[in-house]
Order: C-alpha cells, then sequence, then structure tokens
C-alpha cells in the first residue's frame, strides 16, 4: 500500500485507494462540484468506534454523527459469563448533544453528553487517546496507546447513491484503565483495542457485513457491502496487507452459529464462533437500522502473499457484524 496522502481530496475529486499511515483530517469541502447544505446535512454521515477486549471481556464503543441526529452507545460482554453486563444506548441532537471530529487520530475528538450521560474520545499531546465512559450501566476511563502503533489503513472509494467514504482504521493497540458494570471493576491493562474513524458523505440505504480481530502478532479488518472491498486488510507482524473481496458465510437468522469469513485472494480463511451478541433493531418511521454484532473467536489460515506459507490463527478476539440502515 501506498503512504496515505495529506488530504482525502485533491484538485476537487477524491483520492480513491488504500493507504498506510495517519491522515490529519477526512474533509469533503474542497469536492467540485460540492453538493448542497441539505444534501450534506442528510448524507454525511461520521463516527468513532472503540473496540477493545481481553480474556474476561469486550468492550464495544461508538459515538455517531448522522448530520440531522446522533446516537451513542457501550457495552461491556463478560466472556466468562457469556452475557452482556452493560448495554446502553442513546440518540441526541448533532452539535448539542454530541460531535465527532474531522481528525480520526491526531487530534481526534468525540463527545455524547445526555441525560445520566457522559462519552468522549479525545486525543492528548503524548499520543494517546483517552476514553472515557459514565453512564448509569457502565463506566469506562482507558487510554490507547497510539505510539508504536502499526501503520493504520486509510481507505477512500465511492460510494453508490452517495458521493465517496473513508475510514481510517487501526490493529492493535495496548490499552491501560479499567471498566466497571453490575459492581464489577475489570482491569483493562492487558488488552488490546482497536479504532474504527469513518467520514463519509453516503447513500440513505446503506448495509454492510464486517468483521474484525485484533491482537499484537495479527488483525484483520474485512467488509462486504456499500464500501466495497475498499477496507479490507490484514496486518501481520505490524505490517499491513490489502485483501481482495470478502465472502461471508453465516447464517442471518441464527448470528449465533458459527460464520466463515474469507478473501477471495486466498490470503485469510477464517471460522467465528461467537460467545455472544449485541443487537439493536429501530423503526424510527424516517429511518430505520438493523443491527447484531457477535462477539466470539476466529481461527484458521492468513498468508502474507499468494506464495507465502500459512499462517495458523487460533483464539483470536474478535467482532462480525450484519448491519441494514436507512438513515
Amino acid at each position: 500500500m501506498n503512504t496515505a496522502p495529506d488530504s482525502a481530496v485533491i484538485d476537487g475529486a477524491p483520492v480513491h485507494g488504500r493507504y498506510a499511515g495517519r491522515i490529519a483530517r477526512i474533509d469533503w469541502t474542497s469536492l467540485r462540484p460540492r453538493p448542497g447544505r441539505l444534501w450534506r446535512r442528510l448524507h454525511h454521515k461520521r463516527w468513532h468506534y472503540v473496540g477493545l477486549g481481553n480474556v474476561q471481556l469486550f468492550i464495544g464503543v461508538a459515538i455517531v454523527d448522522l448530520g440531522w441526529t446522533c446516537t451513542a452507545f457501550a457495552y461491556l460482554f463478560d466472556r466468562r459469563r457469556r452475557r452482556l453486563l452493560a448495554d446502553w444506548s442513546q440518540d441526541g441532537l448533532p452539535g448539542l448533544q454530541a460531535g465527532v471530529s474531522d481528525a480520526p487520530l491526531n487530534d481526534a475528538r468525540a463527545w455524547f453528553r445526555g441525560p445520566g450521560a457522559r462519552l468522549a474520545l479525545v486525543h492528548q499531546s503524548d499520543d494517546l487517546l483517552h476514553l472515557s465512559v459514565a453512564t448509569h450501566a457502565l463506566r469506562i476511563e482507558a487510554t490507547l496507546d497510539l505510539r508504536r502503533m502499526a501503520p493504520p489503513l486509510l481507505a477512500i472509494g465511492p460510494i453508490e447513491g452517495g458521493i465517496a467514504h473513508a475510514t481510517q482504521k487501526t490493529t492493535a493497540l495496548p490499552v491501560r484503565g479499567w471498566a466497571e458494570a453490575e459492581g464489577q471493576r475489570f482491569a483493562l491493562d492487558d488488552a488490546w483495542a482497536a479504532v474504527d474513524a469513518s467520514n463519509g458523505l453516503l447513500a440513505r440505504d446503506t448495509a454492510w457485513r464486517w468483521a474484525s480481530a485484533h491482537r499484537e502478532d495479527v488483525g484483520f479488518n474485512l467488509q462486504q457491502g456499500y464500501f466495497g472491498h475498499q477496507e479490507n486488510v490484514l496486518w501481520l507482524d505490524g505490517q499491513p496487507i490489502a485483501l481482495g473481496a470478502a465472502q461471508f458465510d453465516f447464517e442471518a437468522a441464527q448470528p449465533l452459529r458459527p460464520w466463515r469469513v474469507r478473501s477471495d485472494d486466498g490470503l485469510l480463511d477464517l471460522v467465528f464462533t461467537p460467545e455472544g451478541a449485541r443487537a439493536q433493531s429501530r423503526n424510527l418511521l424516517i429511518a430505520a437500522s438493523h443491527y447484531v454484532q457477535p462477539i466470539g473467536t476466529f481461527a484458521g489460515l492468513v498468508r502474507a502473499g499468494p506464495d507465502a506459507p500459512p499462517r495458523e490463527i487460533r483464539d483470536l478476539l474478535g467482532v462480525t457484524e450484519d448491519h441494514r440502515s436507512r438513515w
């Protein structure tokens, strides 16, 4: 992969492609022609998502700015008891109750403020991301270390029914801190985290299947749906490797059965065994969504290249997702 560009738009056009490295900002204001203000309000979507876990738990936190509304969620899944100890979500007014910066990592700032809820993901001067969650169900205080991370993925690509999308995704980040749910405090100092910072001018109807898992020696991000194969990447020993189109074989009506996820170039072929899931279906008349995110482990084979020897993967903690939105 080439080095990440300085801007997502050059000479009025998106710089489509997959890149390695950080981008300072994802900013669409220099697009030509530039879509109108109302269209941008309805179609510009931004979010920061953090997934982190260890042998004991998995945590997912997201702050999402949909333009005309905003939402946030935070959950903690107990892997030993195989159940959610906390599952919180809330909607709000963008700009008043939430904000997501155009800066994905450096100078990143995502926040949500609602009744009984305070969430934030903020980049600090020592190149740490500070994650803070304070709700009635879940509290988190953690730092994610960017200082020695593997090169993150930057993917930029066209969107059918929209204009363009860009996402910056990390692989395994060391974590320090703690989480509390149901009166229990969990140490996070042996956890690994991954960040998804996404920003796009998207279609009204958007759907995807997604898989993501990370630890120090191996990680991957795989998506099938609205963004094509743009964000498919494998990290081996800190080196990002572009993957081909993704295939997801699973039973949508029974998502806790095993999934098979693979890339059509033969570099990744894994079986995912769910331990539990977070799910939410909503119908707000003008908007609707169906979402299920199983948590579990991946096992199988990955390769650094078509002629490289296979590497066996076992017990790689991560998630899959089946998501459909009208937003």
